[in-house]
């Protein structure tokens, strides 16, 4: 259960979605609205503390998506996240995308190894393993950037039953033709905002929130291109 009071959003795919959690009540707000987040965010998040009668002053962290996802999105999470922490010198927590889908096929059906994906255009997807420990989504792998026909068992455990989420699938399914261990599960496709929660809480309570200079963004993408490069370490 969670006890503290948080506020958390992610923009970094077609969905918007923010939560608050605030004295054991949970507010919520999910829409596909593609090229609208800017315009939007900031005011579904006043809705949303005006409902549960909050101040940002009243918060004890605020949690964001950093991605992977939509780059002009993710910035828009991680900038959003950030000008709230200035104003209120609260404390941040990042949690991958892919995490949140994740933790949702988790928290919503029980599935204890999951893979999720989102459609990373270009013909590639963000793709990675989780695996559950203590009720929170856990990284197997390094979260990758990958076409599709090249997933293989060195990215895919045979051995156990495992559920796939998200966009990349639902654009790929025959990636997973030959995985009979692993299902897709079509009704989760883009991040929900209520599942970072428990990372959030979890990060907070471990002290590991960040103060609004040193939230960062995870592209993914980028990362992987750089390493390619010739003559790079």
């Amino acid at each position: 259960m969670i006890k503290s009071n948080i506020l958390a959003l992610d923009a970094s795919t077609e969905a918007l979605s923010i939560v608050l959690h605030f004295q054991g009540q949970t507010f919520h707000h999910f829409e596909e609205c593609p090229q609208q987040h800017s315009q939007k965010v900031l005011p579904l998040i006043d809705e949303l503390l005006t409902k549960a009668n909050c101040k940002l002053k009243d918060l004890d962290v605020i949690g964001f998506g950093q991605g992977p996802g939509s780059f002009t999105g993710v910035r828009i999470s991680v900038a959003i996240a950030q000008g709230l922490a200035y104003s209120t010198n609260l404390p941040l927590v990042g949690v991958s995308t892919l995490a949140i889908m994740a933790q949702q096929e988790f928290e919503q059906n029980g599935s204890l190894s999951v893979y999720p994906s989102i459609d990373a255009r270009m013909g590639e997807i963000y793709f990675a393993h989780y695996q559950v420990q203590n009720n929170l989504m856990r990284l197997v792998n390094q979260e990758c950037v990958i076409k599709p026909d090249l997933l293989n068992n060195d990215y895919i455990a045979t051995s156990e039953p495992s559920l796939a989420v998200g966009t990349g699938f639902k654009t790929y399914p025959d990636a997973l033709n030959d995985f009979e261990n692993v299902t897709i599960n079509t009704d989760i496709t883009l991040p929900d905002a209520r599942y970072m929660l428990a990372h959030v809480e979890a990060a907070f309570l471990a002290g590991d929130g960040v103060k609004a200079s040193d939230a960062q963004p995870k592209y993914v993408r980028d990362t992987v291109t750089w390493k390619k490069l010739p003559g790079r370490e």
